[in-house]
């Protein structure tokens, strides 16, 4: 199987949308004008309150990662791992504005027109392995995805770019076909990749090169030391780092696949900072914190859960089917009793952390009877067993989710229960996460239903996901269509005033939910376990590893 690349679906798919690269600049979303670094004051106290050096981090996760590219991974705990071994040219703040500080970027401009962004790059940079970072290095990594021969599913991420030229040793200017209002915000938040290394490799073998999994270099603050599939991802300190040696000594990123086993490892010690407590799940973690000497970070996650259909299926190519089937869920309940009410019944494909989010779009509430209408109108009538059927087919659906996430695990069994409600027959699929990733792989595509998530994009851009021509090699995995608003998602991309483009964006909120291209189920409140002793953390809610370099363990 060909290794697509992502965001970061929560899945958690998190998509990229990604993947967990992307990142991004400024309290308006038009692009600056001019940007520089500027230097950090550093923090006031007493000697005890300076970052102390030494120690292993050990982050649990229920996901393993695939490969360590940040152009080809497509699942969201290769991109926790990217983020430690790759520098992007961009970073964002809390309030995801792109930034240069975290970045590459020593300046960044842009033009009048929008269509040229000139970024002068910081001249200490190195690869792993001592090798300088350059223009050359840039250049190289954005012609990758420029390339006929690159087959990630992030293409439709620099669609837009005309050409990057070195313009000196440590100067890139990039040259849009076209206005693009996401490019500084998405497309400059991708990690570097050496030329010295990839230079001479097919970019068709690129997604497959063993680099990707035994020997990825960066220039990040981590480098590489070990990956033992299944088990564990050892990350240990840059000593040489362009921007300073990260105060830990080593990250160790440990799979386990089962939650519950998560939480016993929390309380024993033997993780350290988890990221993905289920809701039910927190007056658990709260109940053994202290004696753990864990502490609890929590806050909306820049996310949300869904149900999605494989629309090549013609059972779900009717959105009055689709409409049917959410109004025959009980999505409030879901929220109060699987997710302990820690989070908020979704209507749109993005958080209300946005500045783009729209409230007011069709919304389907529960409504067991009018869902029952809607189906027999659109020609489904009960069997013998009650069991819906239309043309001698049986509304029956396979509804996969992945192994260890329990409230997706839960969810899919609620499911069953309320569906049956209305005729519809749920057929639970619980599948290890790297299987259910392969399941909905461009050209896979194997799956009826299915529950995952979206870690969303800084950029509110919803074209990712949703426009026709993500669909055969994107992410657009359910085969949703709607010419209509795939040329507005195109026009809104094009628009660099950020209030029409918020009034075009809730057009396409409104499109999506009327055509209830997913069933959104829910935003989630996310909750962070992590040491009472870790020291310049800070709650990002698209990144778990938010400026890891600064994190410190304090000692007494």
């Amino acid at each position: 199987m060909k290794k697509s690349a992502w965001l970061l679906i929560s899945l958690m798919l998190v998509l990229s949308m990604f993947l967990a690269a992307c990142s991004g600049g400024q309290k308006t979303n038009e692009p600056a004008k001019e940007t520089e670094k500027e230097e950090t004051p550093a923090a006031e106290g007493t000697a005890n309150d300076e970052p102390q050096v030494g120690g292993d981090l050990i982050i649990g996760s229920t996901g393993s990662p695939t490969m360590f590219n940040p152009l080809f991974s497509n699942d969201a705990s290769s991109s926790d791992i990217e983020t430690m071994l790759y520098d992007s040219l961009m970073g964002s703040d809390l309030e995801f504005n792109p930034v240069t500080d975290g970045g590459l970027a020593e300046k960044y401009e842009a033009s009048e027109d929008g269509l040229t962004f000139t970024i002068k790059i910081v001249e200490n940079a190195k690869f792993h392995d001592g090798e300088p970072l350059d223009a050359d290095d840039v250049v190289f990594t954005y012609n990758i995805p420029l390339s006929p021969d690159y087959d990630g599913v992030r293409k439709s991420y620099f669609e837009n770019i005309d050409k990057v030229e070195k313009i000196d040793q440590y100067t890139v200017k990039f040259t849009l076909k076209q206005v693009d209002a996401q490019f500084p915000v998405v497309s400059l938040g991708f990690g570097i990749l050496p030329e010295h290394i990839l230079g001479d490799v097919p970019i068709a073998d690129m997604g497959e090169h063993e680099f990707n999994t035994k020997t990825p270099i960066g220039s990040g603050p981590f480098k590489f030391e070990e990956w033992k599939d299944g088990e564990y991802v050892k990350v240990v300190a840059n000593e040489d780092y362009w921007d300073g040696r990260p105060n830990l000594d080593s990250v160790t990123y440990k799979i386990v696949p089962d939650a519950n086993a998560i939480l016993a490892q929390l309380q024993a010690g033997d993780i350290h900072y988890y990221a993905g407590i289920a809701q039910p799940d927190v007056p658990t973690v709260e109940s053994f914190a202290d004696a753990a000497n864990l502490r609890l970070e929590s806050g909306l996650a820049l996310s949300y859960t869904f149900l999605g259909f494989n629309q090549r299926d013609p059972k779900f190519q009717d959105k009055s089917v689709r409409q049917a089937i959410t109004h025959a869920i009980d999505r409030t309940a879901i929220v109060e009793n699987v997710m302990a009410g820690l989070g908020e019944v979704a209507h749109v494909p993005e958080s209300p952390l946005s500045w783009a989010y729209n409230p007011d779009v069709p919304k389907f509430e529960y409504d067991v009877e009018k869902a029952k209408k809607m189906l027999a109108d659109a020609g489904w009538k009960p069997g013998a067993d009650g069991i819906l059927e239309k043309d001698g087919e049986k509304f029956s659906v396979e509804v996969k989710t992945n192994q260890g996430n329990k409230v997706r695990e839960d969810i899919v069994v609620i499911l069953q229960q309320q569906l049956k409600e209305v005729g519809i027959e749920i057929i639970p699929q619980i599948v290890e996460f790297s299987a259910l990733i392969a399941d909905i792989d461009p050209g896979v595509w194997n799956f009826e239903g299915i529950v995952l998530g979206w870690s969303l994009g800084i950029d509110p851009d919803p074209s990712g996901i949703f426009h026709t021509k993500e669909i055969e090699k994107g992410l657009n995995f359910t085969g949703y269509s709607n010419p209509e608003l795939d040329k507005l998602m195109d026009e809104q991309l094009q628009e660099l005033d950020k209030e029409k483009r918020k009034e075009m964006i809730g057009k396409i909120q409104q499109g999506l939910a009327e055509d209830q291209a997913y069933t959104f189920l829910y935003y989630p409140e996310e909750f962070r376990a992590l040491p009472k002793n870790l020291e310049g953390y800070e709650f990002h809610a698209k990144d778990q590893m938010y400026h890891i370099k600064d994190w410190w363990l304090k000692t007494e």
